[in-house]
């Protein structure tokens, strides 16, 4: 053997069936040999399943310590905050150092086999770049993402803010997926949240684009017409007020914070200023001042 060797130790796997693995990837190990090894240190029974990496010269030895310490492989997979469940399935799907089991799943089938039966996945994940076993299963990966999200969440619902109108930690997942798709400047984030949280204490419609082109999915076409927006959708903020049934994308941990924990603000209203960041307004007059100074439509 000249270079490095992957092989896999499937579950159930004994000594003989590592050395039989071992040499069906050309890998010369003798079964009596790693078997010595393993009666003298106690550790027959220790082998940990992954995929491992062999070095050359490597000795049964050096072999069964590896196996038993579960130094395994492993590969990085970034799900993007801002994305949805939909183009996050389909970057794990391209994902070359995982095992693909969920490729033929359903959503709310993918949903039952990680524990969130009856739920809809957006919003559920946590953004993040995740360490895992190489060819570890797909499914792990979301079970591992929907947990991270969890733990977040509950942390920062513990510690919101007094007095925000949110029945629930989950209406505050779903405030905070706007904000996700309102801004991606970090210090606007909290006055964004905040002329949200504005126009939902006085039953205000939130009137914001991403929302609407949620609820158009495939048919939005990158162009959001006038049209659009009077058309009736559960997603379409400007025709139906509060907050949309479930999140629109998958926000990240500074979004969490910022809709639990807002800016106080008298603003009511924000438009783009071109540059990335956004310009507040407490009035609509102002507003429509900053729309024509900006030139853009400012609709939020």
């Amino acid at each position: 053997m000249t270079q490095s060797v992957e092989f896999r130790v499937p579950p159930g796997a004994g000594l003989r069936g590592v050395a039989k693995v071992l040499n069906q990837a050309g890998v010369a190990i003798e079964p009596n040999l790693l078997a010595l090894a393993a009666r003298l240190t106690g550790k027959a029974r220790a082998i940990r399943v992954g995929t491992y990496g062999i070095a050359p010269g490597a000795t049964p030895q050096s072999l069964l310590t590896m196996l038993t310490a579960g130094k395994v492989l492993q590969v990085d997979a970034q799900l993007i905050e801002g994305w949805t469940f939909r183009q996050w399935r389909a970057r794990v799907a391209a994902h070359p150092g995982l095992e693909h089991v969920t490729d033929a799943l359903s959503e709310s089938e993918l949903m039952r086999r990680i524990g969130l039966s009856g739920q809809a996945p957006e919003g559920l994940f946590f953004p993040d770049t995740y360490r895992v076993d190489k060819y570890s299963s797909d499914l792990e990966l979301f079970a591992l993402a929907a947990r991270a999200m969890q733990k977040h969440l509950d942390r920062e619902w513990e510690g919101r803010d007094a007095n925000l109108p949110y029945r629930n930690p989950y209406e505050a997942l779903i405030m905070a997926s706007i904000v996700e798709k309102e801004t991606g400047t970090e210090a606007d984030r909290p006055l964004v949240a905040g002329v949200f949280v504005n126009r939902l204490r006085i039953g205000m419609r939130l009137q914001t684009d991403p929302t609407v082109i949620y609820g158009l999915g495939e048919r939005f076409d990158g162009n959001l017409r006038r049209v659009d927006l009077l058309t009736d959708t559960p997603y379409n903020s400007y025709t139906r007020a509060g907050l949309p049934p479930t999140p629109i994308t998958m926000p990240g941990l500074a979004s969490l914070k910022a809709a639990l924990h807002p800016a106080a603000t008298r603003a009511f209203y924000f438009v783009a200023r071109g540059d990335g960041s956004s310009h507040f307004s407490a009035t609509l007059e102002e507003h429509n001042q900053a729309v024509n100074r900006y030139q853009r439509r400012g609709r939020s």
